[in-house]
């Protein structure tokens, strides 16, 4: 395979021509470009002028981009929130093509709606905690075997996943994963998170949502499955990005089960341990202070 074949593919398969690539952030996983369309067959789908986003990755997890997208059109048929358009996917050789989103700046009607978007896309069920299709999703390719409640997706396809990497990468100390291990046995514990499955975007941090220039809310770059719809709202608090009253919306709309402050930290559990896997020390001690207050 040649180095530009994702390029090559993109462009038969847009049937479009582009123009100069531009290199834009795309997190700490894929290589991500701006490419205008500079010439488009009749029957394509992109129109002469266009802008697209493209990204790429050199060795991905399989079925990468094809899962990706699949998860795209997960949230675009709930009908809740705006979502890009995929115009072009391929996992061999890997890229996504979507719809280029022009950002604008946040403002406090778009936190508002956001919140109640959220609330709309957490009312759509899912089949199962997991997905049915079975495939990973994430760059450390977590799995997403279908399970009957929470407490068994959340022990068998996250927090014992993670720990078994931690340890193989040494990232967390081996008292640490042993007691990541110990949780992972007892989330029966918490029976009020064993309700129906929701469509959850499932990495939920603040770059992950755009806002553009008509103030209208897009979720990209999802890792889509079943789960339970506060660990979106955990996500969202761990790094910040999100206002009060984007959160106090959704809890009009759809109001949290009570004591759910005190499980935001268990949630956030997961993200923690792929950030101290990926990034190394910095989230060593916010991992070891979320897993305290449970253990």
């Amino acid at each position: 395979m040649t180095e530009n074949a994702w390029l090559t593919s993109a462009q038969q398969r847009l049937k479009v021509e582009f123009g100069a690539l531009h290199q834009v952030g795309g997190g700490d996983f894929a290589q991500s470009w701006q490419a205008e369309v500079v010439q488009a067959d009749d029957e394509s789908d992109v129109k002469a002028g266009a802008l697209v986003f493209v990204k790429t990755h050199a060795n991905p997890p399989p079925n990468h981009f094809t899962t990706e997208a699949r998860g795209l059109q997960w949230l675009k048929d709930t009908g809740s929130v705006a979502i890009p358009t995929v115009l072009g996917v391929s996992d061999d050789p890997p890229y996504l093509a979507l719809e280029w989103i022009n950002e604008g700046g946040r403002n406090s009607s778009s936190e508002v709606e956001l919140g109640a978007q959220l609330a709309a896309l957490h009312r759509a069920p899912m089949p199962c905690f997991g997905r049915d299709d079975e495939r990973t999703t994430g760059s450390l390719g977590l799995p997403n075997s279908p399970c009957v409640s929470w407490s068994e997706f959340y022990g068998t396809q996250r927090l014992l996943p993670l720990a078994k990497i931690a340890s193989d990468k040494h990232a967390l100390s081996r008292s640490t994963v042993e007691q990541i291990e110990y949780l992972a046995s007892r989330l029966s514990e918490f029976a009020e998170l064993d309700t129906l499955a929701s469509v959850l975007h499932g990495d939920l941090w603040a770059g992950n949502r755009l806002v553009d220039h008509d103030g209208v809310n897009w979720l990209i770059d999802p890792a889509c499955h079943g789960g339970h719809r506060e660990f979106d709202l955990a996500m969202m608090r761990l790094f910040g990005g999100y206002g009060d009253s984007c959160f106090q919306t959704y809890q009009d709309h759809f109001a949290l089960a009570e004591g759910w402050q005190e499980r935001v930290s268990l949630h956030q559990l997961a993200p923690l341990i792929v950030h101290a896997i990926k990034f190394g020390r910095s989230y060593v001690t916010p991992t070891e202070e979320a897993l305290s207050k449970y253990v």
